[in-house]
Formats: C-alpha cells, structure tokens, sequence
C-alpha cells in the first residue's frame, strides 16, 4: 500500500529549540516501512551550524510514518461480504452436526415442569429486576425482585445470589409472553421456616422474635419469615408494653397451624424456663440496654436486670456513662431475683479480681468471672450453713429451757422453715468485700 513518510526536525537541545521544516523523504509501499513509528537521533556536528549553536548542542531528527487506511477497510469489507455469501448459501458449513441430530440431542435434555416443582437452578446472571435461572428448559426461568424474599430488597446480591450460585426454587406460574417459568425463593423460604417451628414446638424449645408492632391484643413478632402472635396474656411482667417495638424476646411456640397460617407463641413460657438458670451467684452475659444515673438496665436475653452504680467496681464511680455503654456486651453475676415482681440484681463488682479491675481492666474480670463467681457462692453457702446451724442451737437451747414452739413462732413439723432464704443469706455478704 502507499505510504508517505514526512520528517520534522528540532534544531538544538543546548542552547534554544527551534522546530525545522517538514520534509518529504520519500513514500514506500512496503508494508514494513508503514508500520514504522519513527526514531530519534542525535548529530552533534551539525549541531555548531544553527544558530545559539554550542559544542554541547544536539541535533535532532524525527520521522514518522503515515498509513493510508483505505486500502485495509478495503480489505475487511471484502472479507465480510464474502463470509455473509456463504453463510446464506449453506448456514451449516462447516458444523459437525445436522439439524436433526442437534434436535435429538436437546429432546434427551428436555425437562417438563409445572407449576408447584420445586427445581434446581443455577443463578445466570442478576440485574435491578430479578435474576435469570437455569433450571434445565429451553429458555432461562425469571426470579423477580419480589419473590426473592420475605423482606424488601434492592440487590438481589444482599441474598449472597451471584452468577453461578446454586439453589432450589419453586416454580410458581408461567410467564406465556416471555415463554418462560417465573420461579421463587421467597415461598421456600416460608416453607423451611414453618418445619423449623414445627420441630422447635415438638422439642419445647426457645427461639426468638423481634417485636414488629402491637394491637389491642398482643404483639407482632418477626421469626425467621413469619409472623407470630404474642398475646398480652403471654408477655411476661415488667416490660413496657408501649416500647417494645424492635426488640428482641425469647419465646416458646404455643400454636402452629400452616394451613390458617397461625403461629402463636408466649414470652412468658420462655422466660420461666430461663429463671431456672438465674440462681443466686450464676454469671450471664447480658448487653447494656440503657444507662441510668443509678445504674445500668442490662438485657438478659429476654429478662431485664439492673446493675446499680454501686455494684459496677470496689473503686467510686461518679457516672455511669464513663464505665459503660447502650450496646456494650459483659459478663454479671446475679445477686437477687425477685421472680414475683420480676426484678434481677446484678454485680461486676464481685467479679473483680482486684478492687478497680472493672475500671482498669474489665476483659481480666469477663475472664475470671467464673472463677470470682465460684468464690462467691461458697461463700453464700457458707453463710446458708452457718444460719442454720446457728438456728438448729438456738432451738435446742429452747428445749432446754422449756421453750415450746408455739412461743418460738416455728411450727413442729416443718423446723427447716426457719431458714434463711438464698437471698436473704447473699443479703448479707453483699458489702463484704471477697
């Protein structure tokens, strides 16, 4: 092809640059010289002879070489024209295979589903709509945004569903437009939580739900993808009824019914099964719910206890903002529970292994609350045993004396109801330092 070379030339490097006269230096049609981009050199001779010129002066020379164009489109047009030719007068050329026996093939790998089917699909590719599933047809099924999941979504990528992603669907109609099935993850996501809270009821088990809204009846629970019912009946004492509304509660199933699609739970069930863990000297941990200038409300997992401001450390704590805060994440150990008002005191100050860790070192007193805990209980059952030996003296002293017990106020056949309760005994040792 013809090609024209054109050179330009910058007079020096030393002493002031002047850009020279383009020059025509020839024209090729070697293909070798077209693709040549150019190259510098340097002739320090000739560099005396311009002016402002010095020993140190270089003259420099640059070519460039320009391709003509046309005849390459040329070319490519050419060779489009040609293949189109030949594809419309045999499309297969040069196919392996017949239309008969690519028909035969796909009849092998036909799958013939229905509404109802749950199937296996493969995730092909997402976009702001829904998602493109391989389920084995011959066209790609639709997951639109919606039936992706019980909550609102954006991106479907919140869901971990990717290109390439596996998972099971249901397919839920057909989209006769688009020739297509319209399948879903939402319906299978209802249908997985009902069996597990089947299964949590046959076991008696605690799960939890998050408080959605309330009505003149009771409370609208979130569990897994459905909603549960929570009578006013069945919600334990002393919670606000008013501010319950995102929170957390733990629960037992008292009704399952898919069919009417009626799960009906009670917080009050759970919690008297959680109390049976809250002896006297038991470490929980528990997440700091609000901060009071008294103390700290602490959630117990359903359960409300307070950590009053003189049980948080030996050392004096002026505000309760400086130690802890809403959303914190520690270790207590009860120190009373009141069942019937629904009351639970708590202590990290028992927990120190030092007086002042709690200040200066709270992960030393989440790491030995176990320990300080078991201390503290020996202690209590000590006391427990000392009042009741001190009791049993007391009475044999009586008898010595003539004492009935009718003027000792115990009854004859019941001795053991004079001692102290659990609490009672804790009572006393609470301000005693370990």
């Amino acid at each position: 092809m013809g090609a024209a070379a054109v050179a330009t030339t910058t007079t020096q490097l030393g002493g002031g640059i002047g850009i020279g006269k383009p020059l025509v230096v020839g024209s090729s049609s070697s293909s070798s010289f077209a693709g040549r981009r150019g190259f510098l050199g340097s002739n320090r001779k000739a560099a005396g002879g311009f002016p402002g010129g010095g020993k140190n002066a270089a003259r420099v020379h640059c070519v460039v070489a320009f391709a003509d164009p046309r005849s390459r489109n040329l070319d490519i047009k050419e060779e489009i024209e040609r293949r189109w030719e030949a594809l419309q007068e045999n499309p297969l050329e040069g196919v392996p295979f017949t239309v008969e026996e690519f028909e035969e093939a796909l009849s092998k790998y036909e799958f013939d589903h229905s509404v109802g089917d749950v199937v296996k699909g493969t995730v092909f590719v997402t976009d702001k709509l829904g998602a493109l599933v391989d389920i084995g047809g011959k066209s790609m099924a639709f997951l639109p945004m919606d039936l992706a999941s019980v909550f609102k979504l954006k991106d479907l990528r919140v869901m971990g569903l990717f290109s390439g992603v596996q998972e099971q669907f249901e397919v839920v109609r057909e989209d006769e437009e688009n020739s297509r099935f319209i399948v879903s993850l939402r319906e299978m996501h209802i249908k997985l939580s009902w069996e597990r809270l089947k299964q949590i009821q046959a076991e008696d088990a605690i799960c939890k739900g998050v408080v959605v809204s309330s009505n003149r009846g009771g409370l609208s629970l979130q569990i897994e993808c459905l909603k549960a019912f929570l009578p006013f009946s069945q919600l334990a004492g002393g919670l606000n009824q008013e501010n319950l509304t995102g929170r957390e509660l733990p629960v037992k199933v008292l009704e399952v019914d898919e069919e009417q699609k009626r799960l009906v739970v009670s917080h009050r069930k759970a919690l008297a099964e959680n109390q049976a863990t809250l002896g006297i000297g038991s470490v929980v941990v528990g997440t700091v719910q609000t901060i009071k200038p008294y103390g700290a409300f602490i959630d117990l997992g359903g359960l409300t206890g307070l950590l009053h401001v003189s049980q948080i450390s030996h050392d004096r704590i002026t505000t309760v903002e400086n130690v802890l805060s809403p959303g914190d994440k520690l270790k207590v150990m009860v120190l009373s529970h009141d069942k019937d008002r629904g009351r639970i005191s708590l202590s990290t100050k028992k927990l120190e292994p030092t007086p002042g860790d709690m200040l200066r070192n709270p992960s030393l007193v989440y790491e030995k609350a176990d320990e300080m805990a078991m201390t503290f209980r020996q202690r209590v059952a000590q006391a427990e045993a000392a009042a009741r030996a001190e009791d049993l003296q007391f009475q044999q002293g009586a008898g010595r004396f003539g004492l009935s017990a009718d003027i000792l106020g115990v009854e004859e056949d019941l001795p053991a109801a004079a001692e102290p309760a659990p609490e009672e005994a804790a009572a006393d040792i609470l301000s005693t330092p370990l």
